[in-house]
């Protein structure tokens, strides 16, 4: 006859045997009735067509989620068999979920951008239009990326009047959300004209920090406008669909921007030559008409003919003169100020040069030995040339010699150490 259990003997039994069985176990199912406690625990029942089984997520893996848990959604669960004695219940205490069919940053994404594009995040009429001439850039990126030296190169190259501001983020990896969230505010405060925010390419996981809601709250409350460029053409995310205009690239941002300072000199010289033809057709279409009147008035004496042509003449030459004047200070306010631009950066090109010399200098210089060191310093000489200590053989004759003194000696025992 079989022992006689306790109710509390046959649930421990039952306890020990199931934890230790299904230690690991993945679960597919459909979740019912998640429930999110003020804890930050995660509760639901995980189904299919014919049974059901409860399920808990604790605080930390619930908030390593990438995604909502919805009623209705199909999952996977991975975790373990876990049971409470006293009412000889179990669920799967989970430790990590996904999507089923598709990954849990795709869906994470989707989710994310319903859920802003309700809010009206991406609506074209909140928009903000970037001006027409841009003379200060804050970059909210990594200081040490490639994407921002392609930047400073596109920005030298295109427009080297502009001021650029960068604040140094984190763009990848734990904390960057806040780190890039942070950064347009502040940048928001610079009174910069527009923000471009962004990072060279990298993989859906390198790039997720500008797909966290944080940094579309941010970029959509910010008062300046906003470039977004994350990544390679290819790439979309979030951050794109929310800022006021989305680059392909970084240094694509820039030339999206930034004039070309070779066009613009240009088109200044075509207008200069423009407006020369007009004056000029004006001119002769005025010295036309004083012909005209010319006839008109041909009763009148001569002098009073010419006083009057004259005074036409002068009129128009003037107005021409000024006209010619206005382009030329036009153009020539725009050649001072690339000048100023190139000298300032030669200037600080140079302070640059200038101080890393000097500190190369200074550390050269404390390499060099002492004095009292020099004077301890002997040089090994054979057969009137030098020798390097290891060289010497037992019972060979040889000198040390130092600035004052040559001091003759022989081997008497050589010893590796």
């Amino acid at each position: 006859m079989s022992q006689t259990l306790s109710v509390s003997s046959l649930n421990n039994q039952i306890k020990s045997l199931l934890e230790t069985t299904f230690l690991h176990v993945s679960v597919e199912g459909e979740v019912s009735r998640p429930t999110y406690h003020s804890s930050g625990h995660l509760y639901f029942t995980l189904k299919d067509a014919d049974s059901s089984i409860s399920c808990v997520m604790f605080k930390g893996n619930t908030k390593a989620l990438k995604f909502q848990v919805e009623e209705g959604m199909a999952v996977v669960v991975y975790g373990s068999i876990s049971v409470f004695s006293p009412r000889g219940t179990y669920q799967i205490n989970c430790t990590m979920m996904e999507p089923s069919g598709s990954g849990a940053l795709a869906k994470a994404y989707e989710q994310l951008k319903v859920k802003l594009g309700a809010k009206g995040y991406f609506e074209a009429e909140r928009k903000k239009p970037l001006p027409r001439f841009i003379n200060h850039i804050a970059l909210v990126t990594s200081g040490t990326g490639a994407a921002l030296q392609d930047m400073l190169r596109v920005a030298t190259k295109r427009w080297p009047l502009v001021k650029i501001t960068l604040l140094d983020t984190l763009v990848q990896g734990e904390g960057a959300k806040f780190s890039i969230a942070a950064n347009v505010a502040r940048a928001d405060a610079l009174g910069a004209d527009v923000i471009i925010v962004g990072r060279g390419g990298g993989s859906v996981e390198d790039l997720w920090a500008f797909n966290e809601e944080i940094v579309a709250d941010a970029i959509f409350t910010c008062k300046t406008p906003i470039v977004s460029a994350v990544g390679h053409e290819i790439d979309y995310v979030i951050s794109d669909f929310v800022a006021d205009l989305r680059a392909p690239t970084p240094s694509a941002a820039i030339e999206m921007i930034l004039p070309d300072s070779v066009e613009m000199l240009q088109r200044i010289d075509g207008l200069m030559e423009h407006y020369t033809l007009v004056f000029g057709r004006i001119l002769r279409s005025k010295e036309e008409s004083l012909t005209h009147l010319s006839r008109l008035f041909a009763k009148r004496s001569i002098d009073e003919k010419l006083s009057l042509w004259k005074n036409e003449i002068g009129i128009l030459q003037s107005q021409y003169n000024d006209k010619i004047a206005l382009l030329y200070r036009e153009k020539s306010r725009h050649v001072t100020l690339l000048q100023e631009q190139i000298s300032f950066q030669t200037r600080q090109n140079i302070a640059t040069k200038e101080q890393l010399l000097s500190s190369y200098t200074i550390a050269l210089h404390s390499k060099e030995p002492t004095r009292e060191q020099k004077e301890c310093y002997a040089r090994i000489v054979k057969g009137g040339k030098k020798i390097a200590l290891e060289k010497i053989e037992e019972g060979e004759l040889f000198e040390l010699q130092t600035p004052h003194t040559i001091l003759k000696a022989k081997a008497l025992e050589k010893k590796a150490l």
